[in-house]
């Protein structure tokens, strides 16, 4: 049985992305990979509870433009 090579995607580090990454680490302390999986976790809640108020905020005015 001959077992496929999985496809290793290469990301192109930018001067843009080097920036972001050192804001990152100078807003949440970032020192230990504990501290990555923290900053990580907290911008994933963030960004999804926007993203369900915005859909909220949308799906309200939507049914508010029914009613009339």
């Amino acid at each position: 049985m001959v077992k496929e090579k999985m496809t290793v995607h290469r990301i192109q580090m930018t001067e843009g992305k080097r920036q972001i990454i050192q804001q990152l680490i100078q807003e949440y302390n970032i020192e230990t990979t504990a501290d990555i999986q923290a900053a990580l976790r907290d911008l994933l809640v963030g960004t999804i509870k926007e993203m369900m108020e915005s859909e909220m905020d949308q799906h309200r005015g939507k049914r508010s433009g029914i009613r009339r």
